[in-house]
């Protein structure tokens, strides 16, 4: 059951960071004039799928509290870097996000550390 708490916790972490691109991509820039900015922010905070994602967050960080009852916390936040692969490999997908050579190797030596790690 620990590894579904660290899955748990990776799967949250991943969607909410994808769900809050997606739409705050589709609200645009964050506007010059601080009241602006305050209107803009709080209706972004006020959108189901934003609330979504806070939420994910809420659970993720449940997630890791019982993965850490199960784990030693070398052992299981490794496998949190599996986010950033994650993340990464769907904004391509979803968004478009260009690879790069660079984002390629970075990508590898985090899935290289977690196999060396376990």
């Amino acid at each position: 059951m620990g590894y579904a708490y660290i899955f748990g916790t990776i799967f949250f972490t991943v969607y909410g960071q994808l769900i809050l691109k997606w739409k705050i991509d589709q609200y645009g820039s964050l506007p010059a004039l601080w009241k602006d900015k305050i209107l803009f922010l709080l209706q972004l905070l006020f959108n189901p799928f934003i609330l979504s994602g806070f939420l994910s967050a809420f659970l993720a960080a449940l997630c890791w509290m019982a993965a850490m009852t199960k784990f030693d916390i070398s052992y299981a936040y490794p496998f949190m870097s599996l986010s950033f692969v994650f993340v990464f490999l769907l904004s391509v997908l979803l968004f478009g996000e260009p690879i790069s050579m660079k984002k390629f190797m970075g990508v590898s030596l985090i899935i290289l550390g977690i196999i060396v790690m376990r």
